[in-house]
């Protein structure tokens, strides 16, 4: 089983504040997804916040418009720093992902680290390689235009 690591870094002109209330609300998550990926919230009663131990489900169309169910938890919170969300049911045999936010001078860095794993060994491998690195890619650009689109872009 291959593991990859996808590492991505965005300035964000706004305050640790302002980062913190917009990741940490799960209702937001669409607004920074790409259209294309179909993504819906399907668990009921989200709350405002996130908590370690929340499950929240989607369905996702990561490939080909196929509708996926993805389900992750939550697993750890530290208010205005860092969470963490692990992949419970879903496309990739394993998925964490690590979202971190430091003050800068002039705003935020926010750090993502994802460390996955795709499933179907070779074949995984070789999606990896062809389809799954770009469209990491995409999914991220597309979430740096939209932040930058809601705070402003960062200046030093």
């Amino acid at each position: 089983m291959a593991f990859y690591q996808y590492k991505q870094e965005q300035k964000v002109k706004a305050s640790m504040e302002e980062v913190w209330d917009f990741i940490s609300s799960p209702r937001n998550l669409k607004e920074i997804t790409p259209d294309y990926m179909g993504f819906d919230i399907t668990s009921t009663d989200i709350p405002e916040k996130m908590y370690p131990g929340m499950i929240i489900t989607y369905e996702v169309k990561p490939l080909l418009g196929i509708k996926t169910p993805w389900m992750t938890e939550i697993t750890q919170v530290k208010e205005l720093e860092f969470f963490i969300d692990e992949q419970r049911v879903g496309p990739y045999k394993l998925w964490h992902h690590q979202h971190f936010i430091e003050p800068i001078k002039g705003g935020v860095l926010m750090r993502d680290i994802v460390t996955y794993s795709p499933p179907f060994g070779f074949l995984g491998a070789l999606a990896n390689k062809l389809i799954i690195r770009k469209k990491l890619n995409e999914i991220f650009d597309y979430r740096t235009l939209a932040v930058n689109k809601k705070f402003g872009q960062y200046e030093k």
